[in-house]
């Protein structure tokens, strides 16, 4: 392994990160370092499927629970746990025929009942899922988990046979077999759940069904995963061990890069900005576009941002165009939707009207706000760990100070606490940013409904939901989009509870001609399972 990749830059002190490089890498690697360690963002959350929020903890649970279909390196469901499934014409009724040599990491056979118990408990609302409206497309599932209904035999998943697993929908769903790889619908092993309060943080306690076994977890210090034998699949994963170490300051996680600490950056918010231009001419650099996009909320129970007029006003200030050329510099495509262009294979959504700072300030003057006059101090609310955060921050500050003659102040929260404040919707503007779990446009516009679990604004829109709900029960493709456009007009354009920056690119810092296994795709899923080395 090399010992320097690039220039190494430090806001750190340089002799600890040399040190660090000379301790884990030298001359070359040590007995405890893994095959591969990999920068992953921010430190994971709890492992458990139902209360996974964060892409990052995503990509470690995709390497310790497998579902009944799983992402591939394109970012496409292939089967999983499921050897093979039918739907019946309708496209209302889905049979999986589970693997036979599918085993959780202690041994006992992955079963369709561990399913139904996992999906189950996804649902009940003591569990508290964010993420549970992603089984509302089974029968009943939404009924259960809103309390409508106690009894589960109402929810259309069954396990005839312990290989077998039924599943009807409440209506045709084009992107469900993506939705069984997804975190919400991952199984877990009952026994462990019932029997240790702490299996989901704890090694010792972990029992799961991946291609890898979670084998040590240091808290900030790093996360050891190891390859499952048990795994049906193991003959084809190629990585012994990984190391996944959190880092939320991109100029440390570039160091540990650059030092040969770490092999793999994998997290697009982990490139140091200032050093994008230069490090974009390296062949290590590779960014591509994928289905996510940031964008800030507004916390639409509080004033002034109750009153549509305000909202609009804030929007049509943001100079998105300066955001994507000075600021992130990746090669961001500023955002003039929510969904972005292309996703379910064809999708084009409706246009967010232009920058207009002189109709912004006639609808603040509308609202009661003239040249921003009696506009109440706010806070615009932004992640403490990343600097990235930071600067778009000031600059959004200073084109609201400028353009409407109002005053906003930064509050900066650490990431965990920032989005235990969106959650219980307590603050007037937030940073916000949604990376899509499938490829549809319902994966951006089902989370703004009516009380939706990632809603997070307080903003209601009968017609919205409306329309939404005639977007699930629609077979025909086009005017399925054109539902969607519809809603999306009112979401971004008319009612405005959120606001569109601009498009992610995913990046990725590696040597490719070492590493293989990652590509680019529209989810940005680099499933550890694929990855190996083509020399070291």
């Amino acid at each position: 392994m090399p010992s320097c990749r690039f220039t190494v830059i430090s806001p750190v002190p340089r002799l600890l990160i040399l040190l660090a490089a000379a301790a884990l890498c030298g001359c070359g690697r040590l007995g405890n370092r893994a095959d591969l360690a990999c920068l992953n963002g921010a430190e994971c959350e709890i492992l458990d499927p139902p209360l996974i929020t964060a892409q990052n903890t995503s990509r470690v649970a995709y390497a310790v629970f497998e579902g009944l279909t799983a992402f591939d390196v394109k970012g496409e469901a292939t089967a999983g746990v499921a050897e093979r499934w039918e739907i019946s014409p309708d496209g209302l009724h889905y049979t999986f025929h589970l693997r036979h040599n599918a085993l959780w990491s202690n041994g006992d056979p992955v079963t369709a009942e561990d399913f139904v118990y996992a999906w189950r408990r996804a649902l009940i609302p003591e569990t508290a899922s964010e993420y549970a409206y992603q089984l509302y497309y089974v029968r009943g599932a939404k009924a259960f988990n809103e309390g409508k209904s106690k009894d589960f035999s109402t929810v259309g998943v069954t396990a005839p046979d312990p290989y077998t697993l039924e599943v009807t929908l409440e209506n045709p769903t084009p992107f469900f077999l993506d939705l069984c790889a997804f975190t919400e619908l991952l199984p877990v092993h009952r026994a462990t759940v019932e029997k240790y309060p702490d299996w989901a943080t704890k090694p010792d306690h972990f029992v799961g069904n991946g291609p890898f076994l979670l084998r040590e977890w240091l808290p900030f210090d790093h996360l050891r995963l190891t390859k499952n034998p048990k795994y049906w699949d193991a003959a084809h994963v190629a990585l012994n061990s990984v190391d996944i170490l959190p880092s939320v300051r991109p100029n440390t996680a570039y160091n540990f890069y650059a030092t040969g600490v770490a092999d793999l950056m994998i997290d697009k918010g982990l490139v140091p900005t200032p050093l994008i231009p230069e490090l974009k001419k390296s062949p290590d650099f590779h960014a591509a576009p994928f289905l996510g996009n940031y964008f800030f909320r507004f916390n639409v129970k509080r004033k002034p941002f109750n009153d549509p007029r305000v909202r609009k006003a804030f929007s049509l200030v943001v100079d998105k165009d300066y955001l994507v050329k000075n600021i992130t510099r990746a090669g961001e495509v500023p955002a003039h939707s929510f969904v972005p262009p292309g996703a379910g294979a064809g999708y084009e959504p409706p246009p967010m009207y232009e920058r207009n700072p002189e109709k912004a300030r006639q609808l603040l003057a509308e609202a009661g706000y003239p040249g921003g006059q009696g506009f109440p101090v706010v806070y615009y609310l932004y992640r403490s760990d990343s600097d990235l955060d930071q600067d778009v921050a000031v600059e959004l500050q200073s084109m609201f100070r400028k353009e409407l003659g109002v005053t906003v102040q930064l509050a900066r929260q650490e990431w965990t606490v920032l989005l235990d404040s969106q959650q219980r919707i307590d603050y007037d503007i937030s940073r916000s940013s949604w990376v899509g779990d499938y490829n549809d446009p319902n994966t951006f516009m089902d989370m703004f409904v009516t009380d939706g679990g990632n809603n997070e604004t307080g903003w209601s829109n009968a017609h919205y939901d409306q329309l939404i709900a005639a977007a699930g029960r629609e077979n025909d493709r086009e005017k399925r989009f054109a539902l969607f456009r519809e809603a999306e007009n009112i979401l971004v354009t008319e009612e405005a509870p959120i606001c569109p920056l601009y498009y992610y690119v995913g990046i990725q810092i590696y040597d490719a001609n070492r590493l293989g296994g990652i590509e680019a795709n529209l989810l940005d899923e680099h499933p550890l399972k694929a990855m190996y080395w083509k020399k070291r």
